[in-house]
């Protein structure tokens, strides 16, 4: 009972395809492939140095101090 043969591989492959149909897992190989895709774009983004034009930049005197707004939610209604 050690690791599964070529025949058993087919099998499940078989139920799996009948099971799902061969649409749905299309789709779902899309979906993962364009995932995978955003991922390498992300990554790849994050390593180029980003520049911003100097007339972009904020001076620091001019930079908004970071605030902490503390609350309690009441009731909450979705719109």
């Amino acid at each position: 009972m050690g690791s599964f043969s070529i025949w058993h591989w087919l099998i499940v492959l078989v139920i799996v395809l009948v099971i799902f149909g061969t649409k749905k897992l299309r789709n779902v190989g899309g979906d993962l492939g364009g995932a995978v895709k955003s991922f390498k774009d992300a990554v790849k983004e994050g390593e180029q140095p980003q520049a911003t034009p100097a007339s972009q930049q904020i001076p620091q005197s001019a930079a908004p101090a970071g605030q902490t707004i503390e609350g309690e939610v009441k009731n909450k209604t979705v719109s």
